[in-house]
C-alpha cells in the first residue's frame, strides 16, 4: 500500500458542532502519528461528528482508528463508524477533478 491513506470516521452521537472543544481535540490529535491532515465533518440535521483524513500509512491510519478515536466515541458515549481509503490508486482520477488532496 502506498503513502497516501484516507480515513472517514464519524461518531454517532448528537452535538452541535458549536459544542465541540475542537482546538484542544486538534492539539491531541496532532501528536499521533502520520496524520497528515483532517477535514471536520458535522452531520446535517444529525450533529453527528467526523471526519476525513488523509495518514501517511495505512499502518498509523488503523492505530489512530483503533487508539484515538476508539477512546474518543467511548468517552462521548458514541458508536464509531471508520472507513479505510488508498489514495494512491485514485491519484489520477482526483486530480483531474482537481481535488485539493494532490
Amino acid at each position: 500500500m502506498g503513502e497516501k491513506i484516507f480515513l472517514y470516521a464519524e461518531i454517532q452521537v448528537s452535538i452541535p458542532f458549536e459544542q465541540i472543544p475542537w482546538k484542544e481535540i486538534d492539539v491531541a490529535m496532532k501528536k499521533n502519528p502520520g496524520i497528515k491532515s483532517k477535514t471536520w465533518l458535522s452531520g446535517i440535521n444529525t450533529n453527528t461528528i467526523g471526519g476525513f483524513y488523509e495518514f501517511d500509512s495505512l499502518e498509523n491510519a488503523k492505530a489512530y482508528a483503533t487508539g484515538y478515536l476508539a477512546e474518543a466515541a467511548q468517552q462521548l458515549g458514541g458508536s464509531l463508524t471508520v472507513r479505510l481509503y488508498n489514495g494512491d490508486v485514485v491519484a489520477e482520477a482526483s486530480k483531474a477533478i482537481y481535488s485539493p488532496f494532490y
